[in-house]
């Protein structure tokens, strides 16, 4: 066992951001592999059955989680055998791999387009924005580096896919998976003052909003001490889901432009 962590715990030298190619070629390899899967998800994801759907978001959750379990084994070894509660598998970039598992066991209707829609916008917008700008996620730890940019960029490719083929092109669609993002929230916040309370060990800030501690997410940080956290929780939400609508406008967008032809946009 003790030989198997070793190499799980292999290093390298830390990807710099955007260096040269010596310096990040993983991140540019990783930005290769990632638009290369978009493409594929594109092509290949339009006319699925449900079954089918099903498989992907499978096969999707089964691949993050997999890596999840791997990434917590590995800090908890390098902690020499303390748990890491900062790294507690429940930050906004975490969800999209409990989202799609139990959307695969729904079958079509309104819950399970929330779901789909939350992946295509708000997961899409968060695995694409680590994967173009990793500032803070790079370490000198290889497997925790793959699965870094696994996590990210699958998020990003079966995002690029659901909402190409598999979300209704309306504006409501922003709703339903603003919907799922507040639930995701509110169980953050139950789980942050669970540990506040109760754990009380190392640091864990869930969506990093737990109130004992500081934001750190840009801009979101400015607003953070001005005012009360309740009013923060709000804006945490608004901006979340700015962003997301940013992404289904776009895609609204791509549709009248008729730079694409889909059967969902056209029964909108």
């Amino acid at each position: 066992m003790q030989t198997i962590l070793e190499f799980l715990n292999g290093q390298m030298n830390q990807p710099e951001l955007y260096g040269s190619f010596q310096a990040s070629w993983f991140q540019y390899l990783s930005l290769i592999c990632v638009t290369l899967g978009i493409i594929l998800s594109i092509t290949r994801m339009k006319g699925l059955n449900d079954h089918q759907l099903n498989r992907v978001l499978w096969i999707f959750s089964g691949l993050l989680i997999g890596f999840e379990i791997y990434k917590q084994v590995i800090f908890t070894y390098q902690a020499q055998g303390s748990y890491q509660w900062y790294a507690f598998p429940f930050q906004f970039c975490s969800t999209p791999m409990y989202v799609a598992l139990v959307a695969s066991f729904l079958k079509p209707g309104k819950m399970k387009h929330a779901l789909l829609s939350f992946l295509g916008t708000f997961g899409l917008f968060a695995g694409l924005a680590v994967v173009i700008y990793p500032a803070t996620v790079f370490v000198t730890t290889t497997g925790i580096n793959i699965q870094t940019m696994v996590h990210h960029g699958s998020m990003a490719i079966l995002g690029f896919g659901l909402l190409a083929h598999h979300v209704d092109l309306k504006w409501k669609s922003l709703l339903e998976a603003a919907s799922v993002f507040f639930v995701l929230m509110v169980v953050a916040m139950t789980l942050n003052q669970v540990h506040n309370h109760v754990i009380q060990n190392g640091t864990f800030n869930m969506f990093f909003i737990n109130p004992w501690y500081e934001n750190g997410i840009p801009v979101l940080m400015i607003f953070q001490p001005l005012v009360p956290h309740h009013v923060f929780l709000l804006i945490y939400l608004f901006g979340f889901s700015l962003v997301a609508g940013i992404v289904l406008g776009v895609r609204l967008l791509i549709g009248k432009l008729n730079l694409t032809k889909d059967p969902l946009y056209q029964r909108a």
